[in-house]
């Protein structure tokens, strides 16, 4: 058997994500620390696009995206963990190509 190695296409309208790493332990505008066991409501997280299928409209690899990582697919390629999910569960896009946004930037 050889180690050829093999390229990962996404199908469909699925979008494969990776997680920022600043969805741990966060600092308030005043400078608390809070950490990333507290829960008040359901947050959602940013992340960056890895890899889109044939169907995905809004999004392009290396865009960042905000989403609910707890209802998403977890798998891991070459040791690094990413997310994999319908473009419909993506509540945002932020990227450089915006037409009509919200004037807000990251």
């Amino acid at each position: 058997m050889t180690d050829a190695k093999l390229e990962i296409q996404m199908l469909h309208d699925r979008v494969m994500v990776r997680m920022s790493q600043e969805t741990g332990e966060r600092r308030s505008s005043g400078g608390i620390v809070i950490p990333a066991t507290a829960q008040v409501a359901k947050r959602l997280v940013w992340g960056e696009v890895f890899g889109v299928g044939s169907h995905v409209r809004s999004v392009k690899v290396g865009d960042q995206v905000l989403f609910n990582p707890e209802e998403q697919f977890e798998v891991e390629v070459q040791g690094q963990a990413y997310l994999v999910m319908r473009e419909r569960d993506l509540h945002a896009v932020a990227s450089e190509r915006t037409e009509q946004g919200t004037g807000l930037y990251l």
